[in-house]
């Protein structure tokens, strides 16, 4: 029996950003989820943000709740399946954290300090680790209880995701602590709802370094293996839009877990419309920034390249970063104020019009792909995944070139 080639996308409304649950708009999800199965795509992938889900550790937002049900309820109106992450925290730059984690005392969670916003504005201080956190693991099991046990049974409902880049977040004190901490979430999880998979929001960042979140260890405790993957941000690509190596990645984590891999975040940024692909130069959090800006066509001829590679290597799907530009009202906020080129990673422009690459997936849908249980292309691992992390850059370098070769002797 074939499976199909799932499409989605991640969301964020248009005009809300990381708002819209401080200031929800029911019309809003209802319109953009039309448009969004109106491309033919199946699934949307949402993030329930930390700071406004848990406004205390002992409380759940009953409002969020509510809004979550009108949100699965819209889906369910227009065939679309909800990816549905927890503890967000991480997200398009800034960390985002409930003012009770924050703690102005406590060691940096993670080597990688980010800006940090608590209750909508910029925050200074730190907090403490998630992973680890006594307060914290308890808000976490009663988040995961509340939001799985109220949607189980909504039809709507198709993944639970423990977290989105959450190395970003914080680091666990080591592998095998990662590796409870997924264990101990999934069986949660399991124990209220034994129908849907879960997953753990992984990027590459777990590709190229030992931050405690291991894929191989992760994705043995989870039902499902994901990655986040964008060329323009890694040396080892051969420019910025390398259509090999969103594919690559995906077939990477595969041959580290043995499990399908769902490219579940891919895509890019673009310039104005009718601009050539550029190089924008700010200063982004006090540091100069460079930042590639696809042109919308450019965009578009990536995206049509990517897609057919990612059947290539036995993906189960490929969801878009993201839904909409935003617009422009949102630019003075975080994290559109700082990390401007966040502002322009969309389907649809701040206008909600289409760009070129959203028709590139509704005519990749139309051709209904499905997903090869026997992949054209595969990373050959050499090694083990544990020896993998004694040199993860060398390592993804080495088998990039590797990967490349290959193909050019096919």
């Amino acid at each position: 029996m074939t499976q199909p080639f799932l499409l989605g996308v991640n969301y964020w409304p248009r005009r809300k950003a990381m708002y819209w649950w401080s200031d929800f708009d029911i019309d809003e999800v209802r319109d953009e989820f039309a448009l969004i199965a109106d491309l033919g795509m199946d699934v949307v992938r949402l993030f329930l943000l930390w700071d406004d889900w848990q406004p205390a550790p002992d409380q759940v937002s009953s409002v969020c709740l509510r809004h979550l049900e009108q949100v699965a309820d819209v889906a369910s109106e227009n065939n679309l399946k909800l990816d549905v992450t927890f503890f967000t925290g991480h997200m398009s730059g800034p960390n985002w954290a409930p003012k009770w984690l924050c703690d102005a005392y406590a060691p940096p969670p993670s080597p990688h300090l980010r800006q940090l916003v608590s209750g909508g504005r910029v925050v200074s201080g730190a907090y403490r680790n998630p992973f680890h956190d006594r307060i914290a693991l308890e808000a976490e099991a009663l988040l995961v209880r509340a939001v799985v046990s109220a949607f189980k049974d909504h039809p709507a409902v198709w993944m639970w995701n423990l977290g989105n880049e959450p190395d970003l977040f914080a680091w666990p004190a080591s592998a095998a602590a990662g590796r409870a901490w997924a264990r101990n979430m999934t069986q949660l999880i399991h124990e209220v709802d034994g129908a849907h998979p879960v997953t753990c929001g992984l990027h590459s960042g777990s590709l190229f370094e030992d931050n405690g979140l291991r894929i191989h260890d992760i994705y043995a405790e989870t039902d499902v293996a994901v990655m986040h993957s964008y060329p323009m941000y890694v040396p080892q690509a051969r420019h910025p839009l390398d259509p090999d190596w969103v594919p690559f990645t995906c077939a990477l984590v595969t041959a580290m877990c043995g499990k399908p891999t769902l490219m579940e975040e891919w895509g890019g940024c673009t310039a104005a419309p009718g601009e050539p692909s550029q190089i924008w130069n700010w200063t982004a959090y006090g540091q100069p920034r460079s930042q590639f800006m696809a042109s919308e066509d450019d965009l578009a001829a990536y995206v049509q390249a990517v897609l057919p590679r990612l059947v290539e290597v036995g993906a189960t799907g490929a969801f878009l970063w993201c839904y909409a530009d935003y617009a422009s009202e949102l630019w003075d906020r975080p994290p559109c104020d700082e990390a401007r080129h966040e502002r322009f990673f969309g389907l649809v422009r701040p206008d909600g019009s289409l760009k070129p690459h959203a028709e590139v997936i509704r005519r990749f849908v139309a051709s209904r792909p499905v997903v090869r249980t026997e992949p054209s292309r595969r990373v050959h691992l050499d090694l083990s995944p544990d020896d993998y992390y004694a040199d993860p850059i060398g390592n993804i370098t080495r088998l990039y070139q590797r990967y490349l070769a290959d193909e050019q002797e096919t």
